[in-house]
């Protein structure tokens, strides 16, 4: 991968490693190139296996969830009324799913309940859904880490015995286990893959064993005995056993409702994945769907009836878990094989499951971002081609939840469920104005679909808004909005500034190209504090330039150094003159604006201010220089017909260069006399000047690199050598000594566009690994296919230009990329 990057740079020229970049390789592994970011489709037992996880691993608490909220306030007769509490869940279950089944089979590319607001209620409504299915995705990994967690604890109780840590063990693993998240995927894990389809069939499996054979038990065995006592307080049992017409038996039951929905969540992850599925996407999906919701209900209406027999009861501290109470009474004692089997298959489920939002959340806040409501900067892939800005994002916040909630799952539900169901209600309304609109075949039945699964979870948010609102759900409540608010406010901001940068209006429009200004005059401004190295490289910069006028500015702050710098300015023989500003109130960003307003001004006038940085090492940088040059960049740049360029001068490099020279004259010294490498106190040797080779020659430019290596694997070294080792056929681009006919292969390392005389030229630079050619392809402004990246064939006759070798319009032939 090195000698691959190394082909494209300049030849002997290697950019040195940072200390961040060299500990993000060695933590992550070597950068992955585009090409290898492929897709992989799923066959339906793998997505059922990969998409299904989070909504399946929901049925390991949501029984558990609604009797919290009911042996509070009835006492044992919670454990009767869950079975009907669970016929409402499982209702639910129902209706979601087939409404996702109108979504997955409109929207087989990009589903989700996001797309279906974006495409039927406008981009601004659409953030309501995307604000919902962020959180969801963040609370979804505190959720499901900290069920996994308890799971463990569940099956190996004294863990909550270890000092120290044994207090906070659920906090402890969970954080541990979201950080191994962040970090794997990171690396670029692949959800697309066997091992994370296998959590789900344990899972299920397992489970679905536990509720067979518990029944078998029940009906044939005697029946199951009632769940033992454990240590550890137990949430307390309410006494109240009035008519359940009663306000606070109405309330009580409302909040069950509201925990058993989080039973619901993960539903919709197929109809963001629809485009993973392997072909017809639409059919696999609904069936997966079908299956996924199956499952779940049966799975939720298993536990709830165990829990109806055995009188499983949730406990304060989070563990043991219901399902593990279960478990433990249908196989036997704690020591049975099985009963392990079922708490390992629990917590592997809920991980995945959490894990399923690493990959979910950094690709919804990216395609959310490309609309231009987040900011950019969560388009980006990092080093592994993983989206690494939200993955970290995510990974901070969920950290956050799980410490301020102890990680315990009845403390996060109230943040849940808000987020899961104004997503379900934006998919259902949506889809409901989608066939009022379309009026396809069956549309009627289906908008009947869409709009009950709508006002049904649109109830879940209401209700869960008043019940659980003093427990948590006021965050929400109020974030939401908030969020709803910002994201409409930051793409105003980008579409104000997309239409200050085009500056084309109208003609944008008209397909009319903006017309660029025509200055008379052209002022070059080169602000100085000293006369050094960075100094002397910003004024040959300004030369390049051929401006109307030139000079030199030094604001005046210390009339002593003002009077230094003007000798030297002097004694170095500039011919540019030197303007002196006094600048009393030391405030050079105030008096650089006003000197280049006042150029400014004058008709026909553009300003250019040329700013020589020094640049320093990254964290010493920041430590002993203000960069006051980026300051006055920012302040000129608000003057219109103006324009400040930064001219960054590398002192460290120059720095390593001087030690590099002075280490390699020292050796050279000593070589050649024996201890002359020995320097007498006093004695300074001249590092600056360069060194003859051994035969007194300097070496030749563009030699002494070291063969570098094309991206297929072929090795080019001098002209000769990369004649042996093209294809047949292809000249390499060291060859190209003189005008002729030759055909050349290489990888499209830059393009531009450049107007040329009432046209344009689209031109592109070609690397081979042994130099670089360009080509030229007058009248066009774009090639399908031609970018950087791609290689490239191309046949025509080779001009020799000051810059090197060079065609014009030649026939070309785009290669398949590199894998």
């Amino acid at each position: 991968m090195a000698d691959e990057t190394a082909s494209f740079g300049l030849s002997g020229t290697r950019l040195p490693e940072t200390f961040g970049y060299a500990l993000k390789r060695r933590l992550l592994g070597p950068p992955l190139v585009n090409e290898q970011l492929s897709e992989e489709r799923l066959s339906r037992p793998l997505a059922l296996g990969v998409l299904s996880c989070d909504g399946i691993s929901s049925a390991a608490y949501g029984t558990e969830e609604m009797l919290i909220e009911m042996v509070q306030v009835v006492g044992l007769a919670a454990f009767t009324l869950i079975l009907p509490m669970t016929l409402v869940v499982l209702a639910g279950i129902a209706l979601v799913v087939l409404s996702y089944r109108e979504v997955v089979s409109v929207y087989t590319r990009a589903g989700g309940s996001y797309v279906v607001a974006r495409e039927n209620f406008g981009p601004r409504v659409a953030q309501v859904a995307a604000v919902a299915l962020l959180i969801d995705y963040t609370v979804t990994v505190a959720v499901q880490t900290a069920a996994g967690s308890a799971a463990i604890v569940s099956a190996f109780p004294q863990l909550a015995n270890i000092p120290v840590i044994g207090p906070n063990i659920l906090i402890f693993i969970s954080v541990i286990a979201v950080l191994i998240m962040c970090y794997v995927n990171l690396r670029g894990i692949r959800e697309a893959g066997r091992a994370f389809a296998l959590p789900t069939y344990l899972f299920s499996a397992s489970v679905a064993a536990m509720i067979v054979y518990g029944l078998i038990r029940e009906v044939f065995g005697g029946g199951l005995p009632m769940v033992g006592k454990y240590p550890g307080p137990i949430y307390p049992f309410g006494h109240t056993t009035e008519g359940l017409i009663s306000i606070g038996l109405i309330y009580m039951l409302a909040k069950a409702f509201a925990n058993g929905g989080s039973s619901l969540t993960g539903i919709e992850a197929v109809s963001n994945a629809v485009g993973a599925l392997k072909p017809p996407e639409g059919r696999n999906a609904r069936q997966i769907l079908v299956t996924q919701g199956s499952i779940v209900a049966f799975l939720i209406a298993g536990i709830s009836w165990l829990a109806h027999i055995t009188h499983a009861t949730p406990y304060l501290a989070g563990y043991p878990t219901v399902l593990a109470q279960e478990a433990n009474v249908v196989f036997g004692s704690g020591g049975h094989f099985m009963y392990f089997v079922v708490q390992a298959a629990t917590a592997l489920i809920l991980f995945t499951g959490g894990n399923t939002s690493f990959s979910g959340f950094p690709y919804l806040a990216s395609f959310v971002a490309a609309d231009s409501f987040l900011p950019r900067w969560l388009t980006k892939r990092g080093h592994r081609l993983a989206l690494s800005n939200g993955i970290i994002v995510l990974t901070v916040v969920s950290l956050a939840l799980l410490v301020a909630t102890r990680a315990v799952v009845n403390g996060l539900i109230p943040f849940y469920a808000i987020g899961v169901f104004t997503g379900f209600t934006m998919a259902g309304f949506g889809m409901a104005k989608y066939h009022k609109r379309v009026k396809e075949r069956g549309w009627r039945r289906r908008r009947f679909i869409n709009t009950t699964a709508a006002v049904y979870t649109a109830l879940v948010v209401l209700i869960f808004a008043v019940v659980k609102f003093t427990e948590g759900a006021w965050l929400i409540v109020i974030i939401f909005p908030v969020l709803v608010y910002l994201l409409i406010r930051l793409n105003r901001e980008y579409r104000l500034e997309a239409e200050i940068l085009e500056g084309i209006g109208d003609r944008r429009a008209a397909g009319v190209p903006p017309r660029q200004p025509n200055y008379r005059r052209r002022v070059v401004l080169i602000f100085v504090d000293d006369v050094d190295l960075a100094t002397f490289a910003a004024v040959r910069y300004a030369r390049g330039l051929r401006p109307t006028t030139m000079r030199a500015v030094h604001f005046v702050i210390d009339s002593a150094q003002a009077e230094t710098l003007r000798e030297q300015w002097v004694r170095y023989g500039q011919d540019i003159p030197l303007e002196m500003i006094d600048t009393p109130d030391r405030r050079l960003t105030r008096a650089s604006l006003e000197l280049v307003s006042r150029e400014a001004e004058a008709p026909g006038t553009q300003v250019t201010v040329v700013l020589p940085r020094r640049g320093y090492a990254p964290l010493l940088g920041r430590l002993l220089h203000d960069r006051t040059a980026d300051k006055i960049a920012s302040v000129i740049s608000q003057v219109p017909d103006s324009a400040a360029t930064i001219i960054p001068f590398d002192v460290e490099s120059r720095v390593h260069l001087l030690h590099a020279r002075s280490a390699a004259q020292l050796a050279a010294a000593d070589q050649a006399q024996p201890g002359a490498g020995q320097v007498e106190p006093g004695t300074v040797r001249n590092t600056e000047q360069e060194q003859p080779t051994a035969a007194g020659r300097r070496p030749p430019r563009g030699t002494g690199a070291p063969p570098a290596v094309t991206p297929s694997g072929t090795a080019y070294g001098t002209a000769g050598a990369a004649a042996n080792g093209t294809p047949n056929g292809v000249t390499s681009i060291a060859a190209l000594e003189k005008a002729r006919k030759a055909t050349i292969e290489g990888r499209v390392s830059s393009v531009e566009i450049r107007p040329v005389e009432n046209s344009c030229v689209f031109e592109a630079t070609i690397a081979d690994g042994t130099g670089s050619l360009t080509v030229m392809f007058y009248g066009r402004t774009h090639i399908p296919g031609l970018e950087p990246g791609v290689r490239i064939r191309l046949d025509g006759k080779v001009s020799m230009r000051a810059g090197g070798p060079a065609m014009i319009n030649p026939a070309y032939e785009l290669l398949a990329k590199d894998g």
